[in-house]
């Protein structure tokens, strides 16, 4: 039984991601179709990669995934399918594949080219459906586009490593739904350039020269939980997908409010971690 996945910035207050999900279903009713998230930024390509990256890994192998970010088409933003690491996405070619296939070559990329038989200026829904409804029939990428040798590229976001390998400056890619900021700082780039050495992270005023495995390890529970900081408390950890993370303790941006707020950091605002 074959899955599709959808991710979009459609939200949910539309009717969009149900005609999507109707389409799917009255060419294949047994499909199992899962929602990856529809509350991407608008056109927010690096958030959308990263969500995308930390989740299709837990999805079977061949299952297809639908993108629908940025993904009107133009002759700078033409359509494609690939096959990654066993799975399918398709989604327009507007470097959101090169971010997912950060640490995979993708086996097969085309071009769809089924547009003049698709009346459309929904393309998510007609092409983006029959092209996911073709691959889970069993259908190869071939029949429904031209095959190409490399997806556009997005440059610009890897950390820097100063010379020396005395520090290592990056930027925020992404906040959750806590507010947290998540890094583009793995934790494999800070344990081969910091080799234990004493560190110092620094993202405007907020400042941290220890990284914890998890959350609550930041409070010291041995104290009086009246006497101990505790809500409001900022961290720094890597998470679950390997990224630094600068969080604060059971953070809520409506009521007492996030790290992102707290420190008056943003997307693409500079994170340094600076070695001794």
């Amino acid at each position: 039984m074959p899955i599709i996945t959808l991710t979009t910035d459609f939200g949910t207050k539309d009717h969009f991601v149900s005609a999507v999900k109707g389409a799917i279903y009255t060419q294949l009713p047994e499909t199992i179709i899962v929602d990856i998230s529809h509350g991407i930024s608008p056109f927010h390509i690096i958030e959308a990669s990263y969500i995308i990256q930390n989740a299709y890994t837990n999805f079977p192998k061949g299952s297809i995934h639908i993108i629908g970010i940025d993904s009107e088409l133009n002759p700078e933003n033409q359509h494609i399918a690939v096959k990654l690491d066993d799975h399918y996405f398709i989604c327009a070619n507007n470097g959101l594949i090169s971010l997912i296939a950060s640490e995979y070559k993708p086996e097969k990329i085309v071009t769809i080219n089924i547009h003049k038989t698709i009346g459309t200026n929904f393309p998510v829904l007609d092409v983006f459906v029959a092209t996911a409804c073709h691959i889970a029939r069993g259908g190869t990428l071939e029949v429904i586009g031209k095959p190409i040798s490399e997806v556009k590229m997005i440059t610009g976001i890897t950390p820097i490593v100063n010379l020396g390998e005395k520090q290592i400056v990056g930027s925020i890619i992404y906040i959750d739904n806590y507010g947290n900021l998540i890094t583009n700082i793995t934790q494999k780039l800070f344990e081969d350039i910091g080799k234990g050495r004493n560190f110092k992270i620094t993202a405007r005023s907020a400042i941290f020269d220890t990284i914890y495995k998890r959350y609550s390890d930041a409070i010291n529970f041995k104290i009086e939980k009246n006497k101990r900081e505790e809500e409001g408390k900022k961290l720094a950890i890597f998470n679950s997908s390997g990224y630094l993370e600068l969080a604060i303790y059971k953070s809520n941006p409506k009521t007492v409010g996030g790290a992102s707020s707290l420190f008056g950091l943003q997307y693409r605002d500079t994170v340094s971690i600076t070695f001794e």
